[in-house]
């Protein structure tokens, strides 16, 4: 004891640690140069692709259209000219639009067959009754509430203005505006014209009272682009309801679709406290279509025509029929000539950047499953390697790997021109990508406590790596972008590193596709604080993850047995040790093997077992090795009986003595060595080696401690020289 050895420095042990783990990386260039080839492929994959895509939207079919405008005798075009006029609506995207055309603002109408009646759910009386479905003919409502009930009603009466045979028709613009117009097709991006005038769709007339010459076609310039609009009267009706809450049931229930069936109304008015001398209202609008981006076209066309008919009916309540608030017209904002081009990156971003950011997972999980399986990591604590060094060197080592790799990822994406890349903010790219490689390292430590085989590990880590990678494109992607599931689940989800990677990248490619398309930045630090941006959560996520797993790696690589190794008891809030009285210790032992009562034991074992046990009252014995009743059993497998390879072995052996053990295969040797080194754990019984039991000081006894295994405890891609060099400096 008077001579121990000390431990190496942590500086020795990293020393190390690194050389060795650089010598590993030298005999894996192969390997590594694939890795680094992957991103490589990949991006490339997406440039090649992108390439063919725009190169297919440069065809005439997709340029603006062109015409000959005028001709020489010789039939050869002298002049071309191009345009919307010249354009399908294929082409319109792409045409320069100084001047866009002006179109009748509309207001949403239900489907025919999906307009409200009477039904079981919604049984009020001044609802239709659902046989005048059948004719299709059938009115389209609107529900009002407020606190003056006559007020209200007053004024709802005149939403729908009556069309006029004598109304001026010379502008259109002007006659349609007097009126109330609507569509039931759904609005979209435009350049032109609104969808529902560039189409054959019916545009609805909403009167009072429908009159047979109020259903008719009428053509219509607008700015050079001739429109055929097919007008159909449709009643337009005002329903009372005693408040908003009734309303707010209704319109939910009628947007809902079950069965695939609706029971829609054009729109819900509240007309709060509403007097002659002010107006004040809550509009509800149909916000349910398919597609969320068409959400800020249905406020921005719809909307409108909404405010307008109940704003006109109020004035010409108060002031008189004489009196109007027109809204003429809408019209899309002026563009540039521009061409179809498709960034792909941005889109598929999220799967394939997933999986190239996820593909050193396995890399590390392998590497650290490795040393456990040949039992490296606990001949490294045999040589006085600490768990605290071992722990900081390898996080260290895999941080630079990957910083490496990321570095060498982002710059050549940016390189070879991805606007993912390009456009978004950088730092925000920096802080994601950090927080992303580090949480991956500390998952890598923590997934690594759970496996003791090299083969499943790889297994399980890159069905993890292609797993998350599919399941966040074709599950988790469409969890994200719809409005209804909830965003408490969303989160929930996100714990899992992959899909929380899966989000981020999400985000950063929503921002990329539209900054590409729109000419603008990317995301920008600003826009973490959007309401549909969950880089932030996702960023607080992360960082909480990190932390947590690499406690919870710390934890389990002490106490997990997984593998082999002794467990740390520190680490399970154990008791201060004690040693047991003799008795104790007799019948704890008969109780574990009663044949060893049966059986009468030899003289000289019974000698040393009780010398054992004088030895372990004396608090100042000064034994180099004391083993107290230990004991070691295998479960049995496949239905055999447990093994029982070493039986209550009681042994004493002084210092300064040479100890050998002899016996025939099976007695128990390599598990009584293997306990003592700690290769494994016990059954029962423990042993004191300078007074450090094996259950608990086992880092300590190994600072003390040479030993030469049955077995090669060896590298194998490291030589001789390089085993030799690594235990020389740790």
């Amino acid at each position: 004891m008077d001579s121990m050895r000390r431990p190496a420095s942590f500086l020795t042990q990293a020393n190390a640690l690194l050389r060795k783990n650089i010598c590993l990386q030298k005999r894996n260039l192969k390997t590594n140069f694939a890795i680094t080839l992957f991103p490589i492929f990949i991006c490339v994959l997406l440039v090649v692709l992108q390439n063919i895509i725009n190169n297919e939207l440069d065809r005439p079919k997709y340029r603006c259209g062109c015409a000959c405008v005028e001709t020489s005798t010789d039939g050869a075009c002298k002049k071309r000219e191009c345009g919307v006029q010249y354009s399908t609506l294929e082409q319109v995207w792409s045409c320069a639009i100084p001047n866009p055309p002006r179109w009748p603002a509309l207001i949403q109408v239900p489907q025919p067959e999906f307009r409200a009646v009477r039904t079981v759910s919604q049984p009020f009386d001044d609802l239709p009754d659902p046989s005048c479905r059948d004719s299709g003919s059938f009115p389209a409502s609107v529900l009002i509430t407020g606190k003056d009930r006559s007020f209200a009603e007053s004024i709802s009466g005149g939403l729908f203005p009556a069309f006029s045979p004598t109304l001026n028709v010379t502008d259109y613009l002007d006659a349609i505006s007097r009126i109330v117009i609507g569509s039931d097709t759904a609005p979209w991006y435009t350049q032109l014209v609104d969808p529902a005038f560039s189409s054959s769709d019916t545009i609805y007339l909403l009167q009072p009272h429908c009159l047979p010459y109020l259903s008719q076609t009428i053509s219509y310039n607008a700015r050079g682009i001739p429109l055929q609009l097919n007008i159909q009267c449709v009643e337009g009706v005002s329903l009372w309801r005693e408040s908003t809450s009734v309303i707010n049931d209704e319109l939910l229930k009628g947007y809902k679709r079950k069965g695939g069936q609706t029971n829609e109304f054009i729109a819900g008015y509240d007309f709060l406290n509403t007097t002659e001398y002010g107006l004040g209202i809550n509009v509800w609008y149909n916000s349910t279509y398919n597609d969320k981006t068409a959400y800020s076209f249905i406020a921005a066309l719809r909307v409108p025509r909404m405010v307008n008919a109940v704003s006109n009916a109020y004035l010409k309540f108060i002031r008189g029929p004489g009196e109007e608030m027109l809204l003429e017209y809408v019209k899309d904002m002026p563009k540039v000539g521009t061409s179809y081009r498709f960034d792909l990156s941005s889109l598929l971003s999220e799967l394939f950047f997933t999986w190239i950011i996820e593909l050193l997972f396995p890399v590390m999980l392998t590497y650290l499953v490795y040393e456990k399986q040949h039992k490296l990591k606990i001949m490294m604590k045999m040589q006085g390697l600490k768990d605290g060094p071992y722990l900081m060197i390898s996080y260290a080592y895999f941080f630079v790997l990957s910083v490496v790799y990321m570095t060498f990822f982002v710059i050549f994406g940016y390189a070879i021109g991805l606007e993912f890349f390009r456009v978004n903010n950088y730092g925000i790219q920096f802080v994601f990508f950090f927080v992303c490689i580090n949480l991956q390292i500390a998952f890598a430590f923590f997934v690594a406590s759970f496996f003791s085989s090299v083969k499943i590990a790889t297994v399980i880590g890159y069905a993890y790596v292609f797993g998350s990678g599919l399941l966040g494109a074709f599950l988790f992607h469409f969890f994200i972008e719809d409005e209804i599931f909830p965003r408490g689940w969303i989160l929930v989800m996100e714990i899992v590193p992959g899909f929380s990677l899966y989000r981020g990248l999400y985000e950063l490619g929503q921002y990329a596709f539209s900054g590409s398309a729109m000419g603008t930045t990317g995301m920008a630090w600003r826009n973490l604080k959007d309401p549909i941006n969950g880089m932030c959560d996702i960023l607080i996520i992360m960082t909480v993850e990190w932390a947590l797993l690499l406690l919870l790696a710390f934890y389990l690589d002490g106490v997990s047995s997984i593998g082999g190794g002794v467990r740390n008891p520190l680490l399970l809030f154990r008791c201060s040790r004690k040693k047991h009285t003799p008795s104790l210790q007799k019948s704890s032992f008969a109780e574990q093997d009663p044949k060893v009562i049966v059986n009468m034991e030899k003289a000289d074992v019974a000698q040393e077992r009780r010398v054992v046990e004088q030895l372990l009252m004396d608090c100042n014995a000064n034994q180099a090795v004391i083993c107290d009743n230990l004991k070691k059993v295998y479960p049995g497998r496949d239905g055999n009986p447990d093994k029982l390879a070493v039986r209550g072995l009681s042994l004493a052996l002084p210092k300064g003595q040479c100890f050998g053990m002899l016996g025939p295969n099976g007695a128990g040797k390599t598990s009584f060595i293997s306990m003592m080194v700690g290769l494994t754990r016990p059954t029962s019984g423990t042993a004191y080696a300078h007074g450090m039991d094996i259950n608990v000081d086992m880092d300590d006894i190994y600072t003390n401690m040479g030993v030469c295994p049955q077995h090669d405890l060896l590298w194998e891609t490291l030589t001789g020289k390089e085993h030799l060099f690594f235990y020389m400096l740790g």
